[in-house]
């Protein structure tokens, strides 16, 4: 490493609180080793590790309380209602919502958006309305609210980006007009890490009295969310992208508003009783949950959250933006290396491409040294387009990674500019 690279780690370096050696150690999977090298993880916005509190959470569940929940009067069944009810608490504690019968579990962030588009969606929007999303969407808060467009006559409208990544809030403001029926916007974008301005979003969007669904699978990992501090009226997770498992996360939806929406699966669970010509349904949340839930799932994401609270989740941040920080400085000073994506408001993520090198490329040869990172488009094809990219290459940080991991995905990207020129 090169004495200027040592100096910008030092100035970057972050507080002593936070111990992120301990934090390593905390996640098995570091320990392993790709193709013969430490693996360095840069690919948390797909999907975080989990640390051992949140394995040994699911183990214990799986291995002395598993029942079906809801329904039972026997010890084990209590048992799984309570975990599992607690883990819904813990998830109100985290957003700061107002009430539990304000948390549904979902599958993730594209179910519980799904979820809003087909019960919300449907007894709201009609012909020549409108749906206000932005140019900066992951797929799963486009392709849902598309389909709600073909079935009811309504038109989406997206709001375009500025060069550096931000959103264009002027360009916003002007979309935003009698017809829009629902605002529908990343709290931060997957693709390039920018942090939109939700609040204002949300005051500009209020004042004509339009609902806002914020997409938050990649804001919650990174900063403290507080859904009543910034008052939308839908807020979606995703359990996997906050240390927790895979099939499970969260819908936060204002009561008010969850209290009038129909259901929009039926079955199990979801009702009080059943006749054959029509049904009475459950109270909240539980009428918006048909079947057996992921129970463990929603153990585990309970254990997630708890574990960021242990961390501290300024701490986290503030952690995260000294990486960044020190990442931005090193890839801007490789030759013929591009990032795409500099607002001044940034999660930590990094999205680059490199002349004459084809980002896949890019992270084949990044894994024959044990680095981890994404490439493609991110199922972000509209911001991609709208940089004129097919893909790019995004290195994205966590609670876990460390200043030697960004050395590392440095050497790595010298490589690959060697083998190619």
């Amino acid at each position: 490493m090169s004495t200027n690279a040592a100096v910008a780690r030092s100035a970057l370096s972050p507080k002593p609180t936070y111990d992120v050696a301990r934090v390593r150690s905390e996640f098995p999977i570091l320990a392993r080793q790709i193709n013969g090298k430490p693996l360095v993880y840069l690919d948390s916005a797909a999907s975080s590790q989990r640390p051992l509190t949140v394995l040994r959470a699911i183990e214990l569940y799986e291995t002395t309380m598993h029942a079906n929940v809801h329904r039972g009067v026997h010890t084990l069944s209590q048992t799984a209602t309570e975990a599992f009810e607690n883990a819904r608490e813990i998830v109100r504690r985290f957003l700061n919502a107002r009430s539990a019968r304000e948390i549904v579990f979902v599958r993730g962030t594209t179910e519980a958006i799904n979820l809003v588009a087909n019960s919300w969606g449907r007894s709201h929007v009609g012909p020549g309305d409108e749906i206000l999303i932005t140019y900066l969407e992951h797929h799963a808060n486009i392709v849902p609210w598309q389909m709600l467009c073909a079935a009811t006559g309504a038109q989406l409208r997206a709001a375009p980006v500025r060069p550096n990544g931000e959103l264009d809030l002027e360009a916003f403001r002007e979309l935003l007009s009698a017809r829009t029926r629902l605002v529908a916007v990343a709290h931060v974008s997957n693709a390039l890490g920018t942090i939109l301005p939700v609040q204002e979003i949300v005051h500009l969007a209020h004042a004509r009295g339009v609902p806002v669904l914020l997409d938050g699978a990649q804001a919650v990992p990174h900063q403290t969310v507080d859904v009543q501090a910034i008052d939308c009226d839908f807020y979606a997770f995703s359990g996997h992208k906050v240390y927790g498992p895979t099939g499970i996360g969260a819908l936060y939806a204002r009561e008010s508003l969850l209290a009038a929406m129909p259901p929009w699966q039926g079955g199990g669970d979801m009702i009080l009783s059943v006749g054959i010509e029509s049904s009475t349904y459950n109270e909240l949340p539980w009428r918006f949950e048909a079947g057996t839930p992921n129970i463990s799932g929603a153990v585990g994401l309970g254990a997630a959250l708890e574990y960021v609270e242990s961390l501290g989740r300024t701490a986290i941040a503030a952690h995260e933006h000294t990486l960044l920080e020190l990442a931005t400085e090193r890839l801007s000073a490789l030759p013929r290396l591009k990032l795409i994506g500099t607002a001044s408001a940034k999660a930590a993520v990094v999205s680059f491409v490199m002349d004459g090198v084809h980002p896949h490329d890019i992270g084949t040869i990044l894994d024959s040294e044990g680095i981890a990172i994404r490439t493609g488009h991110h199922c972000a094809m509209p911001i991609m387009e709208a940089f004129g990219l097919a893909a790019t290459a995004r290195a994205s940080f966590g609670c876990y990674n460390n200043a030697e991991d960004v050395d590392r995905l440095v050497e790595g990207l010298q490589k690959v500019r060697k083998l190619f020129g």
